[in-house]
């Protein structure tokens, strides 16, 4: 018996569409918690809007230092951004903003 091929029968196969929109779904979810904006994520990820616009919608596939510098700009570790998700509802227009002091 081969373990490794015994270990790969239990390993589920991922495509990249999936895992981009894995990733999209935990960058709304995300975002939405924070009460943040896709142009504030951007920023302080230091990517372009519309970098921003297409990854969270899963259409643009992205390197690994985008993928870094999105966690950190949302202070969770990239693995959070990778796991299995199901895009949350949208909801149009900005968030509303916090009372001060909250």
């Amino acid at each position: 018996m081969n373990p490794a091929r015994e270990y790969a029968k239990g390993v589920r196969t991922l495509t990249l569409d999936t895992l981009l929109l894995y990733i999209a779904a935990n960058l709304r979810r995300l975002r939405q918690q924070r009460g943040i904006t896709q142009e504030q994520l951007a920023e302080a990820a230091g990517i372009e809007l519309r970098t921003m616009q297409a990854i969270e919608v899963g259409r643009q596939s992205m390197s690994l230092g985008t993928l870094v510098r999105l966690a950190n700009a949302l202070d969770v570790s990239p693995g959070v951004l990778l796991r299995s998700a199901a895009m949350p509802e949208i909801k149009r227009g900005r968030p509303r903003k916090r009372p001060a002091g909250t």
